[in-house]
């Protein structure tokens, strides 16, 4: 399957790319997941849950920052290079103000809140860090050239001094406050390293400085094409953010810490397919104005690797759930292993997922997208609903799995334009035993 695509033509500049991507997110999953631990030890699930938290209710108003933009100005960026001062102005102009608007919808919000005092300024303290968003728009552009080795240098950056002090707040017995407020910290050095690099960049290749300029009509223009996928994006952070809000409010704190120690183990493999879709997808896009099986073949084949990447992780740690909780976290959080052996399987949604969110925006349905992950939304609320009473967080844990089902794999029936994506997908489910010939153009 790799032999193959690497063979294509022009691929190989953005397997290079991936393999910066992905050296970086293998580093930062050895290094994240070592101080995570550490953390999660010290704070006990009680500590740990309160602080997954708060960090997944600000995880719901991310939608307000980005704004549906950054596949949006990644494609803009592609199809457009020499305008790319405007474009990353305007958006980061945009993603400041949206930063703005969140931050005052938490303060709102946190008012009408069950949880205690310090669960609520944390929440605060962890917003206030949004504001550093803006500077991702430098990670787009890196994306649009492929060219992320600048980007990995500058997480890692951020990494190695985050890890450090959170760290040193261990050794120090510092108290839950200053867990939360390291993730304003964070942002703050990566917004900064990215700048750098940026600035690096244009002075070696231009010889002169960033001359950022917001227009309005670009904003007009990227926020008209964006706005499906603001309302997608939401559904997409509460989705994936409110079971355990949901667990919080219906059972305790400690429940949370249990259930955010089995989410970190299956999550921590997100990485995957967003380094490889990121870097692989503008080939896609490029071939689909040029050879249309070339676009049809390569698209068959990032999702027949995402699922074999995705069921090669889920498979060993279903077998040793009990083991890895026991390893990393100990004896008080005995009851995440059962919901990683659930948790874990939704993975193979999520990364087909990723390559489906991609395709939505280059066949122009970012309303169906929308469409469909709102449909998944309603089903994973009621869902937690339902089963977190009967089950307590391993029904968080099954309806996390169905609702990702059905938004990574059986909503793409319903719809005449999404159908192919929907036989595609099922292809590679059975190993190209199933097969269709679908027409992916408009």
């Amino acid at each position: 399957m790799l032999s193959k695509l690497a063979s294509q033509k022009g691929v190989q500049k953005y397997l290079a790319n991936t393999s910066w991507l992905l050296g970086e997110r293998v580093l930062r999953l050895v290094v994240h997941l070592f101080v995570m631990v550490y953390v999660a030890r010290y704070l006990g699930p009680e500590g740990f849950g309160k602080l997954s938290y708060a960090e997944s209710f600000v995880g719901l108003f991310l939608a307000f920052v980005t704004l549906g933009l950054p596949r949006i100005l990644v494609r803009e960026l592609v199809k457009t290079p020499d305008r790319s001062e405007e474009l990353l102005g305007t958006a980061s102009g945009l993603m400041f103000l949206g930063s703005l608007l969140a931050i005052c919808l938490l303060a709102v919000t946190t008012h009408f809140l069950s949880s205690s005092e310090l669960e609520r300024w944390m929440i605060l303290i962890i917003g206030a860090g949004l504001v550093f968003q803006s500077a991702n728009v430098i990670d787009f552009y890196f994306q649009s050239r492929v060219q992320s080795s600048y980007v990995v240098q500058a997480k890692t950056v951020q990494l190695a001094i985050s890890s450090i002090i959170k760290l040193t707040l261990v050794w120090g017995q510092a108290g839950l406050i200053w867990f939360a407020a390291i993730s304003v910290f964070d942002g703050l050095i990566l917004g900064l390293s990215l700048l750098y690099m940026y600035q690096h960049k244009r002075s070696a290749t231009l010889g002169t400085h960033m001359k950022w300029t917001f227009r309005s009509t670009i904003a007009a223009s990227l926020l008209k094409s964006s706005w499906p996928l603001i309302f997608a994006s939401m559904a997409v952070t509460i989705y994936m953010k409110i079971d355990q809000i949901m667990i919080r409010e219906m059972l305790d704190a400690a429940a949370v810490g249990q259930y955010a120690a089995a989410v970190r183990v299956s999550e921590v493999w997100y990485f995957i397919p967003v380094a490889i879709t990121s870097s692989l997808f503008p080939s896609i896009i490029q071939s689909r104005e040029q050879n249309h099986d070339l676009y049809k073949n390569r698209l068959q084949w990032l999702l027949n690797l995402m699922v074999f990447l995705a069921i090669a992780v889920a498979l060993p740690i279903t077998f040793f759930s009990e083991a890895i909780v026991a390893v990393l976290f100990g004896a008080d959080y005995s009851q995440a292993a059962s919901v990683i052996t659930v948790h874990i399987w939704a993975a193979v949604f999520v990364f087909v997922n990723n390559v489906l969110q991609h395709w939505y925006i280059a066949e122009g349905l970012e309303r169906l997208s929308a469409i469909r992950t709102t449909m998944g939304l309603f089903v994973n609320v009621v869902l937690n609903y339902l089963l977190i009473m009967q089950y307590g967080i391993l029904g968080a844990a099954w309806a996390t799995l169905i609702s990702r089902a059905m938004v990574g794999f059986l909503f793409n029936f319903i719809f005449t334009r999404t159908r192919p994506m929907f036989w595609m997908i099922l292809s590679a489910f059975s190993l190209g035993y199933i097969t269709r010939k679908p027409c992916l153009k408009n």
